[in-house]
Parts: C-alpha cells; structure tokens; sequence
C-alpha cells in the first residue's frame, strides 16, 4: 500500500532490547472511505431481548420493546471510520450521498479534519438513518432507512485521481455501490478494505466473493464471518486467505483475530473504563487498524491501536461523541499493551514514531 517514499526504519537499542523504530515523515496516507453516512437513533431498552423471544415461534416473530431513552447522534459507517481516522491524524476523504439535512453534518466533520469532497447532497431526499435498540447485554436489533445513500451508486471513483489513492474502504452501503466500488478497485489497481459486514444478508453469494477475492483486507465480526462462509459456499480457509494482505476477524469483548500470511495474530481487548454504548465500535476498530497500516506497523500493533481506539467509542454515548488527543491515546496504549519500552510516541502533524519492542516484530 502506498506510503510516504521518505517513510523510514532504523533499529536501536532499548535498555537492553532490541528495538525497532518506525519513523513516518510526510503527508498522511490518501484514504477514501465509502459507505453509509447517517443519522442514528439509539434506544436503550431495560430487559434482555432474549427473555422475550420465543425460539419455538421465531418463524412468525412479532415483538415491540418499550424503551426508556433515545438520543438522536451522527453516524454511519464510513462517516464514523473516517471520524476516527482523523482523530488519529489522518485526513480521510469520505465519499458518500447524503441528503438535504446534512449541512450541520458536514460542518462537524471537516471541523474535525475528514475532507468531504466527495460527499454528494440530494436535495429531494434525506439523509439515510439507522434506528437501533440495544439491551443490557448489549444484544441489538437495528433498521435502516437508506434515503440519500441509494444514489451511491452513481458516484464512481473513475472520476477520481487513482494514482494518487492509497487506499479504499468499501463499507456497508447501497448494495449495488458496494459492488461497483469493489469491481472499480480491481479494475484501477487501487487496495481496498472489503467490510460487507450488515450488507451480507443483502449482497448475493456471487457478489460477496468477487468483492472478497480481490479485496487487501477483510474485516467482519464473528458472526459475519459465518454469514459469510454461508452465502458464499467458502469454507472458513478459503475465506481467511481471499484477501492479498490479512482477514480481520473481531471478537468483541475477546478482542479479535488476525490472518496474515500464514499467522494468526490473537489481539486482546483494551478494557474500557466505563460502558456505554456499542454502536460504532466496530468503526472505530478499523479506523484503529488502518492507521497501523499507514504507518507500516506490524499486525500485532495495529490491532492493538484497534482496540484502543474501540475502547474510546465504547465509553461515550453514540458512534462519534469521543474525543482524544494523540498523546493521550498512547498514553492509553502504554497502560494496556506495553511499558516505556514497548511504545514511545512522538506525535505531531507528519511526524509518527511508534518503537515496538522485538517481541512485537
């Protein structure tokens, strides 16, 4: 994937541990995040969802869950991953169709360093949305209204400069977006994340391979990667070693997983402080992970700032209410996975410098 070509690697010694030091000088990685960008309402409800589901009548399923709060936030999927990115230092270009509602929207998000260029308003429609409900084992059970975000379709990153794009992320969208901008990648050389994840039940078992087979990355939760073995045919194997570059598998509380090259990478989970809610936690995972990858760091790191920067969106009420600074996320990062000599940060505009101890090579 491409980087910064002055990106450097020197190895020093650590009181006594061989080190290695990545120094990435220049402009941050050209990301461009596709996907969802909505409005998401989040209710909570007080019970257990499975405490009001009979197993034996699922086939004729007819429930109503009386909740007790709701909060109106900014979310959807690409719009969150790009959110995260920037906090992280990166300058996201976000791509996406949005409705007549979202001028307050676009605001907050190039005010927080996401470019919205390629963000597209339909005037006749509004923005998508996403209606969710999560119980007291945090169990959800989501709708979404598409709205704008049936246009994605038309927009094409043909009309783009490839050659300047480093990276892709197709994340859930309008189906038959999700399956242009895959075919698109393939045909303009460009790496791109594959992140079918709540578009599996809606993309056909054809389609869900050919974004699978030329995708860098894949990342879904465990549950999706069996949705995904099921609609495709694949076995488990096949589906780990379809992306040229790693599998991402997270496992929620247990962290996740990660195939690469012939390894299995165990991440652990960053414990959080305080839970709040789930919604966008995923997002912030991989916004995690792809800034490990734009500074060249290895699996085990970059998952490990998935889980960090996870932890973050878990403590704060809605997908984009959490705010760090960069030396305050190392500082997160130091207490959960390492002392002073498993990372030293020097974080400022252009310059990152990550030192990772041998064991993490």
């Amino acid at each position: 994937m491409g980087m910064d070509p002055q990106a450097k690697q020197s190895i020093q010694s650590a009181q006594g541990l061989d080190a290695l030091v990545y120094t990435i000088e220049g402009e941050e990685m050209d990301i461009v995040v596709t996907g969802s960008i909505a409005y998401d309402y989040l209710m909570t409800f007080p019970g257990r969802f499975a405490e009001h589901i009979l197993p034996e009548q699922i086939h004729r399923l007819s429930v109503s869950f009386l909740v007790d709060e709701m909060r109106k936030q900014r979310g959807g999927c690409a719009a969150n991953i790009a959110y995260n990115l920037a906090l992280l230092g990166e300058r996201p270009k976000l791509m996406g169709t949005v409705g007549q509602d979202f001028d307050a929207y676009r605001a907050r998000l190039e005010s927080h360093g996401v470019d919205t260029s390629l963000v597209r308003t339909e005037a006749d429609l509004f923005t998508a949305s996403f209606f969710v409900s999560t119980d007291l084992d945090g169990n959800q059970i989501a709708n979404f209204y598409t709205g704008a975000m049936a246009r994605a379709r038309e927009l094409s990153l043909h009309r783009l400069d490839h050659e300047a794009i480093d990276l892709v992320v197709i994340s859930p969208n309008d189906p038959q977006a999700m399956v242009r901008y895959a075919a698109e990648c393939q045909a303009l050389g460009i790496p791109y994340v594959y992140d079918p994840s709540q578009q599996i039940v809606r993309l056909t078992g054809e389609e869900l391979k050919m974004g699978l087979r030329g995708s860098s990355l894949l990342i879904v939760n465990e549950y999706e990667f069996e949705m995904l073995r099921e609609k495709t045919g694949l076995t488990a194997d096949q589906i780990r070693s379809a992306p040229s570059e790693a599998c991402i598998v997270t496992q929620g509380s247990e962290g996740s997983r990660i195939w690469a090259r012939g390894n299995v990478h165990h991440i652990p989970p960053a414990l959080p402080q305080c839970v709040d809610d789930p919604t966008g936690v995923g997002d912030a995972y991989r916004a995690g992970l792809i800034k490990g990858l734009a500074l060249k760091l290895p699996w085990s790191l970059s998952g490990r700032l998935g889980s960090i920067a996870a932890t973050y969106a878990l403590e704060q009420p809605g997908p984009q209410s959490h705010h760090y600074s960069p030396e305050e996320f190392v500082s997160r990062f130091r207490a959960h996975f390492g002392d002073n000599d498993a990372i030293t940060p020097v974080l400022s505009t252009g310059v990152f410098r990550f030192q990772v101890s041998a064991s993490e090579k």
